[in-house]
């Protein structure tokens, strides 16, 4: 597929895609910058346009692309290739649904519920890390909604968890575990069983690591975990917890059990983090379904079908 960024006035010296890829040059060819992509790993990407001029570097979007994304960091360009599709159940039937805030001290937490259900009756629950990002940019209360309209999985609520230190609480840290287990779990509505959860990247990395301390959750459902493993995350260690995130990383593949409770992965086949999710997908004996998008919520969105969809029925 051709990009062109238009530049008759000569504005810029150099162009260059920006993504979860490593980045590209565009080209200068007869007034414009011009750059061909063709990644067969790739049928969605986010991605914006660095510009350098005589007064330094800006990012924008594709003027030349209507299709843009909302993101945790802001709106991005949106490259869809004609083989891409979204998924049905974004237009499917719903039912209604209301959100709850929940009493917890430390961790923001609303529960949707379908509007016809008794708070008092226990049903199953889905645990979200990032439950408002994954609520607004990935539409899961939406998702839930579609299923249990269409009777393919029985009425449940979720739990969303909005994260305050996310850098801290998620990076396998013992606080923020001690918090999800003395003051957030035992406040949760009367469900049958532990909850399933499901997180993405860092999120991700938390539910592992509550799991394999406290044995929380029923199922896990992870998306593009940060599973470091220095041979392939070395760029990853100015983050502040990479150490923590490493050491918890390498005892889990040390002890090469499988997991405890029904365990997916999903993760997009270009991101770097597919090594680190191979990896542990294959010391947890559990699947992973590799991804044509990268590290975003609508990557995350599309995966909900079949893999979540499949992975609740068979644990509810």
């Amino acid at each position: 597929m051709l990009l062109r960024l238009p530049d008759p006035d000569a504005r810029y010296s150099a162009v260059r895609l920006t993504s979860d890829l490593p980045a590209q040059e565009f080209a200068r060819d007869n007034g414009e910058w011009r750059l061909d992509f063709d990644r067969k790993d790739v049928e969605r990407l986010e991605y914006q346009l660095e510009v350098e001029t005589a007064a330094g570097t800006e990012s924008l979007l594709d003027p030349g692309n209507p299709n843009t994304a909302p993101g945790a960091f802001g709106d991005k360009s949106v490259l869809l290739l004609p083989s891409y599709e979204p998924p049905a159940w974004l237009d499917a039937p719903h039912v209604e649904g209301e959100k709850t805030k929940l009493a917890v001290r430390r961790v923001q937490t609303e529960i949707w519920s379908p509007s016809d259900t008794d708070p008092d009756e226990p049903l199953p629950l889905l645990l979200a890390h990032d439950g408002p990002e994954y609520d607004t940019l990935s539409q899961l209360t939406r998702f839930s909604a579609v299923k249990i309209a269409a009777g393919e999985l029985p009425p449940h609520r979720v739990a969303l968890l909005a994260p305050r230190e996310r850098d801290e609480w998620y990076s396998a840290s013992p606080r923020y575990t001690r918090m999800l287990m003395q003051d957030v779990l035992p406040k949760l509505p009367p469900s049958h069983g532990a909850p399933a959860a499901i997180g993405a990247s860092l999120g991700a990395l938390a539910l592992l690591f509550a799991q394999r301390r406290h044995g929380a959750f029923g199922a896990l459902f992870l998306q593009s975990g940060s599973f470091f493993i220095p041979r392939y995350d070395a760029h990853e260690s100015r983050f502040p917890h990479y150490h923590r995130v490493v050491g918890f990383v390498r005892e889990t593949l040390r002890a090469a059990e499988p997991a405890t409770v029904p365990t997916v992965l999903t993760c997009g086949a270009a991101e770097e983090n597919i090594h680190n999710n191979r990896v542990m997908a294959e010391t947890l004996q559990a699947p992973l379904h590799e991804l044509t998008d990268t590290h975003n919520y609508t990557a995350w969105r599309d995966a909900f079908v079949p893999h979540l969809a499949r992975l609740l029925a068979d644990t509810w």
